[in-house]
């Protein structure tokens, strides 16, 4: 089971006041302006928390229902949701005016990532030039609550279940989940009405609103302190100090660990890429608890970089605490999978792995996670389950958690702070971010 406070606390149980059942039906009414819309032929519905929604718990609503053979009325001081047997052929009437429940006019969302973008063209490791402009595909941003019709659907279907004892299952709807919103043009109002159902915008502290300083940059503890003094010289004022990858074993692992010369260059050893690490390189940083000190005594915050794809190997310093944790036998140098999907790994990950660190000055952390959306568990995305415990692990030593990561799908503006992934440095890129930002608050994301 899952360490307590890795349990999100959530209320997804709708009152059967609010309720209305027909055919292969089940809607709720959670506002006069926001509707769960469930269509399921073996009428199996989710009464759980899913990754998106976590609160369904609505005061009674005011509405009137008229039912018959071929249609559903459901009114309110507001709207109206008309339900026909063909989900295509339902709509809303809203203002007088027959609105489809469909995302046309939509003002959209925003996206995983920018990572190979140049403006809105993913161009991957290409350059952009006005004759292969066309080679290259445009980015898609997801719906947001937002829309010139007046409507906008958000589709929960795919996303799985959060059980009460905080663990994710691998169960979707056995049908379709949406989410109706018939706000008009109250766009504040969409907004507040996605915050009530999948948990408000947490406040973020104070220094995050400051400074940050940031280079990958295979550097040195000498260089990376001599840089802070410049600043302070020059008079330029940081909040945040973050150390990218090379914090740890990466580039220099052969020359250092061997592991090719050991023969442990091999899938159960865990082989020697350089991505994930969490062993401070002691030829970059032989005293890392000095360094970090140094840095705090300058009243800076640190945020370390993570790529936990590869899980733990042989070489870490953490990996016979997090062998015996697991109860695996360390003599064996045998490889610890990262696997996010179980609560023992998880529990483990937090308490051997990154709680002494934090103990040790790292405030927070940066999950640079580019390895893909797949993990043990199908359909579970590495990247929100990162966020996710992240956050919430991150939320026992701070009032105001924090984490750095990429958009992991709706809901995600519970874990803040966002960021775009790597950019191209264009003036098309910086052209394009003020939309993308702004389209990702209509989806709730303005962390």
């Amino acid at each position: 089971m899952l360490d307590s406070h890795l349990i999100a606390q959530t209320r997804p149980l709708a009152k059967e006041e609010n309720v209305v059942l027909w055919r292969d039906y089940r809607v709720t009414v959670l506002q006069n302006r926001l509707f769960r819309l469930e269509k399921s032929k073996e009428k199996r519905f989710r009464d759980e928390a899913t990754q998106s929604v976590w609160f369904r718990d609505m005061p009674p609503q005011a509405f009137t229902v008229t039912a018959a053979e071929e249609e559903c009325v459901i009114q309110t001081d507001c709207c109206t949701l008309v339900l026909k047997p063909e989900r295509k052929n339902c709509y809303v009437v809203l203002g007088g005016v027959r609105r489809k429940l469909e995302n046309a006019g939509n003002l959209l969302g925003t996206a995983r990532t920018l990572d190979g973008y140049d403006g809105d063209l993913h161009v991957g490791g290409e350059t952009k030039t006005k004759q292969n402009k066309h080679k290259f595909s445009r980015i898609s941003l997801c719906a947001g609550v937002c829309s010139k019709t007046g409507v906008s659907v958000i589709s929960d279907g795919d996303s799985l279940t959060l059980s009460a004892q905080g663990k994710v299952q691998p169960q979707r709807a056995s049908g379709s989940d949406e989410y109706v919103f018939a706000y008009g043009n109250d766009y504040r109002a969409a907004v507040r009405a996605l915050y009530l159902i999948t948990g408000s915008v947490p406040l973020i502290p104070r220094f995050a609103l400051g400074n940050w300083w940031s280079r990958y940059y295979v550097y040195t503890d000498k260089e990376y302190l001599r840089l802070l003094n410049l600043f302070e010289e020059q008079e330029v004022p940081l909040t945040v100090a973050t150390i990218d990858m090379d914090w740890h074993y990466s580039t220099q692992m052969e020359e250092d660990l061997a592991i090719t010369a050991k023969g442990r260059n091999t899938p159960f050893y865990g082989g020697n890429n350089g991505w994930t690490g969490y062993s401070w390189n002691k030829r970059l940083f032989p005293d890392y608890k000095s360094f970090l000190q140094k840095i705090k005594d300058k009243n800076l915050k640190i945020t370390l970089n993570l790529h936990p794809a590869d899980g733990v190997r042989w070489w870490e310093d953490c990996y016979t605490d997090m062998a015996t944790a697991l109860g695996k036998d360390p003599s064996t140098g045998e490889h610890i999978p990262f696997n996010v999907a179980s609560d023992e790994f998880i529990n483990a990950y937090f308490s051997v792995i990154h709680k002494p660190y934090e103990k040790d000055g790292v405030s927070f952390w940066w999950i640079d996670w580019q390895q893909g959306e797949k993990s043990t568990m199908e359909g579970l995305d590495p990247l929100w389950a990162l966020n996710h415990y992240h956050y919430l692990d991150n939320a026992k030593t701070s009032a105001t958690p924090l984490v750095l990561s990429r958009y992991c799908g709706v809901g995600a503006h519970r874990y803040p702070l966002g960021f775009s992934g790597d950019t191209h440095i264009t003036w098309d890129t910086l052209n394009y971010l003020p939309f993308f930002t702004a389209t990702a608050s209509n989806v709730g994301y303005t962390w």
